[in-house]
């Protein structure tokens, strides 16, 4: 027999709920920015050979781990279709799945990290900065596994509605954090080591943090059957497969700047730390709309997803709106507080009047993708993103910064064309309506429907769901 659907506390406020799940988010990954911030304005004052090095090592060391990254983001949404279909018990058997998960990978990724170090100090444009970029890579990579295990608990915890946990356990970690690297690159004079080690210190503590206070709260992770590893690899592996292929296509862009000249990627780095501050907030409305969404699926209340993505759109597109209005007005500005070298600078303040444009489209982009997400319709998300990184980026990045002459400022148009064409696209797949099959499928298999009649209406959704994927795609 057919479930019925159930009330949500939050369906007579969602706005309330949205701000109350993304404020703590906002704090965590704009915390989270802050400890690479911190590795780049301390390096920068050494010069412009090590800011180019830690731009991309950081940038390849998130690299590694984003297949991984990607993966476990699916228990989030496994976790908020659960709590919304009242099935809190099988939350346990999720998290344990994705500790599980994220302890494997993460020792694969430290097996992997010396091979692309040695890459990366071949692809810099001088030795110098090759040498920086091997050795930040190869010490913030060893901090892999503790990494994974920190998103894993983070996003289960905000599945189940909590973002306050993960919000304090990466504010610890980023005080620490810039203590340590202020201590490690001035005070012992450690250099870029010294921020790398000061990184992987601060992602110790984050781990340990959250673990420990899961625990005090009585929280469990119960030994995982392979039906719920299965699970999170079913929902994860396409949001998995599309980080990697658009953060290859992003190294591929910042390989293909740092080859140009220490000045074009040291412009790109800054550029990059700026955008975060405007990204990040949008990205955490999008996060906290997703949780509302997947949990309108497991009630059965898809009637409300509409109503939480314009929501998201309309908070998120406020803050990225004043972003851009800051990055026209106050470029010059805010391009001197990271370098006293006047070409540097000038290079740029380029790349942030291009952000000022493309910023105002990215909260769309990352609102509906993440909605998508949250319902389950993972995979048209996923193509989505890989084909518009991938004809945008790196070939502009090629033909106007190599064939024209523009360097970074090429590429950087390529991600204006990425993000403008993705929010189309993504917005018109959400009002279409197509995802309601397939957020049905997921909910039904998330939920675990034991009745013979239930698996038989979800093995045909399943089958609904995989028709109407591969038309619209």
């Amino acid at each position: 027999m057919e479930a019925q659907s159930r009330s949500l506390e939050w369906e007579a406020r969602p706005l309330s709920e949205l701000l109350r799940l993304a404020w703590p988010i906002t704090v965590s990954t704009l915390s989270y920015s802050i400890m690479t911030l911190v590795d780049t304005l301390l390096v920068g004052h050494l010069g412009p050979a090590s800011l180019a090095g830690v731009g991309l090592g950081g940038t390849a060391a998130f690299a590694l781990i984003c297949f991984s990254f990607g993966l476990l983001r699916g228990v989030k949404t496994l976790v908020s279709q659960a709590v919304g279909a009242g099935r809190s018990d099988l939350v346990p058997f999720y998290r344990g799945a994705a500790l599980a998960t994220a302890v494997v990978l993460g020792v694969m990724t430290m097996a992997l990290g010396p091979w692309v170090a040695a890459l990366m100090q071949r692809l810099s444009a001088t030795a110098e900065a090759g040498d920086a970029a091997r050795l930040y890579l190869s010490i913030r990579n060893l901090a892999a596994p503790l990494a994974l295990v920190s998103v894993a608990l983070r996003e289960v915890r905000y599945g189940e509605g909590d973002a306050r946990t993960p919000m304090l356990a990466t504010v610890v970690a980023n005080l620490v954090n810039i203590a340590l690297a202020c201590l490690l690159v001035f005070a012992l004079k450690r250099g870029v080591g010294g921020a790398a080690w000061a990184t992987v210190v601060a992602q110790l503590v984050e781990a340990g943090f959250l673990w420990l206070l899961g625990r005090r709260r009585g929280l469990r992770a119960r030994a995982a059957t392979m039906e719920h590893v299965r699970e999170l690899w079913r929902i994860g592996l396409p949001t998995a497969l599309q980080f990697m292929l658009e953060v290859g296509s992003f190294v591929l862009l910042a390989s293909m700047i740092a080859s140009l000249s220490e000045t074009q990627m040291a412009a790109h780095q800054i550029a990059l730390q700026v955008c975060q501050f405007s990204f990040l907030p949008a990205y955490a409305v999008a996060e906290a709309a997703s949780v509302l969404a997947g949990q309108a699926v497991g009630a059965r209340r898809q009637e409300l997803v509409p109503r939480i993505a314009r929501l998201g759109l309309r908070t998120a597109s406020v803050y990225t709106i004043f972003c851009s209005l800051v990055f026209a007005v106050a470029g010059r500005t805010i391009a001197a507080g990271f370098t006293g070298d006047a070409t540097l600078a000038a290079t740029a303040v380029r790349l942030l009047y291009v952000a000022a444009v493309f910023q105002a489209f990215d909260g769309a982009n990352i609102v509906a993708r993440a909605i998508l997400r949250g319902v389950g319709d993972v995979r048209f998300a996923a193509v989505v993103g890989v084909v518009t990184a991938w004809i945008m980026t790196p070939p502009l990045a090629w033909l106007l910064g190599y064939r024209a002459g523009l360097g970074a400022f090429g590429g950087w148009l390529g991600l204006c064309g990425e993000t403008i064409i993705g929010a189309f696209i993504l917005w018109h797949r959400l009002k279409s309506g197509k995802w309601r099959t397939i957020a049905e499928a997921t909910r039904a298999q998330a939920t675990g429907a034991d009745a013979s009649a239930d698996a038989t209406g979800a093995d045909k959704a399943v089958a609904e769901a995989v028709t109407a994927t591969e038309a619209a795609g």
